[in-house]
C-alpha cells in the first residue's frame, strides 16, 4: 500500500505531536492513520513476509492444572510463517513437540513426538472468524483489515502512555482493537470470542522489543492470550520482506482452519443411545460417553461434556430413562474444556458439581462468566442459580443404600493433575477420560508403551479394584466393550 505524503502543516491541523507519526484525534483520517503506521513500521510496500522464530503455542482448555498461568505447551522449533497478505493465506511450517518436561496435559493421550509440520491456511473473509483473526492479529494484516472495516479511531492514555486505538466491529459482533504507539508501531490488538466453557473471552496479541529487519520494523517477541493464560509465544529472529509464498495445500492434507482455541461450540453430536449396565444404571453413548445412575430420590449422573448440546442430550435421556427424578449431582472427571463444556447446563438444572478440590476455585469463578456473545441456558436464567460444588481429593462414596458409585483420584496422572475415574462395584465397571484411548480392536502391544496405560493400570492394582470393563469417555468407533484385558496389552503386561 502506497503511503501518504504529508506537510507538517497538515500533519499539525490533524492533531499530532511533533514525532511526526501518530496520535490523531476522533476526527482524524483512517487511511492516513494507516498509511502513517504502515511507513513507520516500513511496511507500506510490503505484500509478504516470511517470519522465522523459536517459541511454543498451547492447547486451550487443556492445562495440567487449571489454575496456571498457560495453556497446555508444545514446543515450536524451525518455526516458519510466510504470509501473503493480498491472497490473506499463509503457510505455517514448523517442528512441534513437547512444551514442558515431564510432557503434562491434554491434546494427546501421552507425550507427544516431534512433528514436521507443514500447513496452509486460507483467512479469506468466508473463513471462520477465529481463522480470520490469525491473519488480523499481524501488525500489517489489522491495519488492512481496519481500512476495509472502515474502523473508527480515538485517542487513550493507558498507564501514562498515550496510543491511537482502532476499532471495528468482528463478524462475531465484538470489537477489534488495535493499540498504536507513538512510534507508529501496532503494539497490541485485542478482541473477544466466544468460549463455551469460559463465555466471553477475551484473545489478544502483544509485540514488544521492535527491532528492524533490512529496514523493515517487527517486534521480535510476540505473545498470544486466550483468557488470562497464554497460549502462543514467539521470538523471532529473522523476518523476510517480499519473498515468494506457496500457498498449494500440501499433497493428501489441503489446508486448515487456524487454531482460533475452541471459540466454537462444536457441531452436531449423533443422537444419544443408552445401554444398560444394570440395576440402575445406564451407559449413555452417542458422543463423549456418560453414566446416568437412578438413585433413591435423585439422579447422578458421571461426565457433563463437550457443550450445552451434548449436556442437553444426556439431561434429556436421563429423564427418560429416570422419570420424577432431579439431577442432584454431575460428576465431572476432570476440567479440560471437552469434558467441562456441559457443567453450566447441568447448573441450569440445578445439579451440583463433584470435581477434585483442585478445580473448586476455577469452576466458581468460570461459571459466573458472562455469555453474551452466543448467550446459553444458564446465562439467561434470571435469577441465576446458585453454583453448587462438592470436592474429593483421594476417594468419594455416593451410595443410597443400594446403588454405589466410587470416585477416586488417579495419582500419578500426567495428563490432569485432578483425574477423577468412577467405578460401579456392582457392575465391575470403571468410567475413565483419556487414561485409556483405545485404538482397534485386538491391537498388540505397542513398540513403546504410553506411560498413561501403565499408570493407569497401576492406580486399578494400587485400589485393588474387580473391574471386568473399562468405559473410556472417548468410545471406541467400533462400539466394542473395552475389557481389563485389552489394558493389560497396551500397557505391556500379562493379565494375572
Amino acid at each position: 500500500m502506497a503511503p501518504t505524503h504529508f506537510t507538517a502543516i497538515a500533519l499539525a491541523a490533524a492533531g499530532f505531536f511533533s514525532t511526526g507519526l501518530l496520535y490523531a484525534d476522533a476526527s482524524a483520517d483512517l487511511k492516513a492513520t494507516v498509511d502513517r503506521s504502515m511507513k513507520a513500521m516500513g511496511a507500506e510496500n510490503v505484500k509478504t513476509l516470511a517470519i522465522s522464530g523459536q517459541g511454543w503455542d498451547g492447547c486451550v482448555g487443556q492445562p495440567y492444572n487449571p489454575n496456571t498461568p498457560w495453556w497446555r505447551k508444545f514446543s515450536n522449533k524451525d518455526y516458519v510463517r510466510s504470509i501473503d497478505f493480498e491472497a490473506r493465506g499463509w503457510r505455517l511450517q514448523r517442528i512441534r513437540g513437547e512444551g514442558e518436561n515431564p510432557p503434562r496435559g491434554g491434546c494427546g493421550a501421552g507425550p507427544i513426538a516431534d512433528q514436521t509440520q507443514n500447513l496452509v491456511v486460507m483467512a479469506g473473509a468466508t473463513a471462520p472468524w477465529n481463522t480470520q483473526l490469525e491473519y488480523i492479529f499481524l501488525p500489517e494484516g489489522f491495519l488492512r483489515v481496519a481500512l476495509e472495516k472502515n474502523a473508527s479511531i480515538s485517542p487513550e492514555t493507558i498507564k501514562g502512555k498515550k496510543y491511537t486505538v482502532i476499532s471495528f466491529m468482528g463478524d462475531n459482533k465484538a470489537p477489534v482493537n488495535g493499540y498504536i504507539n507513538e512510534q507508529g508501531y501496532v503494539e497490541k490488538v485485542e478482541t473477544r470470542i466466544d468460549n463455551n466453557v469460559l463465555g466471553d473471552t477475551v484473545w489478544n496479541a502483544i509485540y514488544t522489543d521492535w527491532k528492524d529487519f533490512n529496514g523493515l520494523k517487527f517486534p521480535a517477541r510476540i505473545e498470544q492470550y486466550q483468557g488470562p493464560p497464554k497460549f502462543f509465544e514467539l521470538a523471532v529472529t529473522d523476518v523476510k520482506v517480499n519473498v515468494p509464498v506457496d500457498l498449494t495445500p500440501p499433497a493428501g492434507r489441503g489446508g486448515r482452519g487456524g487454531p482460533g482455541g475452541p471459540g466454537g461450540r462444536g457441531g452436531q453430536p449423533p443422537s444419544s443411545l443408552s445401554e444398560d449396565l444394570g440395576d440402575g444404571f445406564w451407559l449413555i453413548t452417542g458422543g463423549y460417553a456418560a453414566i446416568v445412575a437412578d438413585f433413591k430420590d435423585y439422579i447422578v449422573v458421571i461426565e457433563g461434556p463437550q457443550n450445552e448440546m451434548r449436556a442437553g442430550q444426556i439431561i434429556a435421556e436421563a429423564k427418560r430413562l429416570v422419570p420424577n427424578k432431579p439431577i442432584r449431582y454431575v460428576v465431572n472427571t476432570h476440567a479440560h474444556f471437552d469434558h467441562a463444556g456441559g457443567l453450566r447446563t447441568f447448573v441450569a438444572e440445578g445439579a451440583t458439581i463433584i470435581t477434585h478440590q483442585v478445580n473448586k476455585g476455577y469452576y466458581e469463578k468460570i461459571l459466573k462468566d458472562p455469555h453474551t456473545l452466543v448467550p446459553d441456558k444458564l446465562s439467561q436464567m434470571n435469577p441465576q442459580p446458585r453454583i453448587k460444588i462438592e470436592t474429593m481429593t483421594e476417594k468419594k462414596v455416593l451410595t443410597d443404600g443400594r446403588h454405589t458409585i466410587e470416585l477416586y483420584h488417579v495419582q500419578g496422572s500426567t495428563h490432569n493433575e485432578g483425574m477423577i475415574v468412577a467405578y460401579l462395584p456392582k457392575q465391575k465397571v470403571l468410567l475413565e477420560a483419556d487414561e485409556f484411548n483405545v485404538g482397534p480392536a485386538n491391537a498388540p502391544t505397542p513398540a513403546s508403551v504410553n506411560p498413561y496405560h501403565t499408570n493407569l493400570l497401576a492406580n486399578i492394582e494400587r485400589l485393588h479394584l474387580d473391574v471386568d470393563r473399562i468405559i473410556p469417555v472417548h468410545l471406541p468407533g467400533d462400539g466394542r466393550k473395552v475389557t481389563m484385558a485389552e489394558l493389560y496389552t497396551a500397557a505391556g503386561k500379562s493379565k494375572p
